[in-house]
């Protein structure tokens, strides 16, 4: 059986850090794209002509969006400052 040394966990663990700060910036731009997807969406519903109801979805549609960029705006930073503090473990 192998012994893990010190060296290699401190490698691990940095390892380990690099990987959550790239998955956090990977879910920051998932809300962004997300948050794009309900702006279009809601720019569509606002231009149809044909349908007066559809407009009031619409309008809905902008409001989720910027909750969504809130949201990931706020996730994103609370992270990062868990992991420049090294409180990474009790998320």
């Amino acid at each position: 059986m192998e012994k893990i040394t010190e060296e290699t966990l401190i490698v691990r663990d940095f390892l380990a850090r690099q990987r959550t700060k790239l998955a956090n910036d990977r879910t920051l731009l998932s809300y962004i794209r997300t948050s794009l997807y309900f702006i279009v969406s809601g720019t569509a519903l606002i231009k149809v002509n044909d349908l007066e109801n559809v407009k009031e979805l619409g309008y809905f549609s902008f409001l989720i969006s910027l909750v969504l960029l809130i949201l990931g705006f706020i996730n994103f930073f609370r992270l990062k400052r868990k992991l420049n503090k090294g409180k990474y473990e009790k998320m």
